[in-house]
């Protein structure tokens, strides 16, 4: 008996141990991809996003997040999670434009300018009313009812995209001639055509050996994406032309989102936001600063004395070959009319 009994407590002790590990396990799961190293701020945000919806829902539901694209690179993983597969992807509006084309308009250049947005306050306020337009919304309606993505927020600003080159940038005309690396879609290939470079289609983690190769003669990037990506070991200027303010897009499918409770459905929302609005802040404030000097220790030299103006002027082709002066003015408009009521 004394050994029957010893055997039975040691059963009831592993019954216990199997069943509260049973219990602890989350009923939803999303494995969330980024490409960016996990040295950049943005992958402390999103271990933010995930530690606080697993706090708001008992741990039932967690978010494992994956850097350095471990998950494999955006495209495959916007189709899968297009499939409808427990998978998120930090991607921007220049992808989702080539599902919805009128909503590559916020990765157009100087796009925050036109909604007068000169300040990280400014362009974060002006990015929440404008989830609020009709045009907006119906454009978020489609990509999630026809596309499968629902956005869960864009509220992450990754800060102003520059480009990095051997050589000094001070007008368009400096990039005649250049190769830069950017995104495989048609509002960064025009963007970058119509601001005065050529434009070839790269990964992100292809750009030092592309540089190295001379397969690229640069990038236009934000000065985390340099210190991350150690791209400073093979280019040697950084020239503030700012002529993006990049805004990003968190991403899910609608199918999984849809299969969420309610109340899951509004915590992934609000603490997505949340999240993104600090970690944006942090970078527009702090530490876009502390990466520019960071680059410039390694040898990088910052011009700062650029024309602006003589881009903006550039920039305007972009909008006009890719047919976005209309949606752009729309929202411009009906972002006026919220903010006059």
């Amino acid at each position: 008996m004394k050994g029957t009994g010893r055997l039975t407590v040691i059963f009831l002790v592993a019954l216990c141990v199997l069943t509260t590990a049973l219990f602890a396990a989350p009923k939803y799961v999303l494995r969330f991809n980024h490409v960016l190293a996990p040295t950049e701020p943005y992958h402390e945000g999103f271990l933010k996003w995930a530690k606080a919806v697993e706090e708001r829902t008992n741990g039932e539901l967690k978010i494992e997040v994956y850097h350095s694209a471990q998950l494999g690179v955006e495209e495959d993983i916007l189709e899968q999670i297009r499939a409808g597969a427990n998978i998120g992807q930090n991607t921007d509006s220049a992808r989702m434009g080539m599902y919805v084309p009128p909503i590559a308009v916020m990765n157009a250049p100087y796009f925050v300018n036109y909604l007068g947005a000169t300040t990280p306050e400014q362009a974060l306020d002006a990015l929440t009313k404008l989830k609020q337009t009709p045009t907006m919304q119906k454009w978020l309606k489609e990509l999630e009812e026809k596309y499968g993505f629902k956005v869960v927020s864009y509220m992450w600003i990754q800060g102003y995209r520059h480009f990095f080159t051997n050589k000094p940038i001070r007008k368009p005309e400096d990039l005649k001639g250049l190769r830069i690396r950017t995104p495989g879609t048609p509002i960064w290939q025009e963007s970058v055509r119509a601001l005065g470079a050529q434009p070839v289609a790269m990964n992100f983690g292809e750009i030092y050996t592309g540089i190295q190769t001379k397969a690229v003669d640069g990038a236009e990037l934000v000065y985390a994406n340099i210190y991350g990506g150690k791209l400073y070991e093979v280019l040697k200027y950084g020239s503030e032309t700012g002529h993006i303010l990049l805004i990003n897009f968190e991403v899910v499918s609608a199918k999984w989102f849809n299969s969420l409770p309610p109340e899951y459905q509004k915590i992934l929302v609000e603490e997505c936001d949340k999240a993104g609005i600090e970690t944006s802040l942090k970078i527009m404030k702090e530490l876009n600063e502390k990466f520019k000097q960071e680059v410039v220790n390694k040898g990088m030299q910052i011009i700062t004395d650029v024309d602006i103006d003589a881009f903006m002027k550039a920039g305007e082709k972009a909008y006009e070959v890719l047919k976005l002066v209309e949606a752009r003015n729309q929202l411009v408009q009906e972002l006026k009319a919220l903010e006059g009521k």
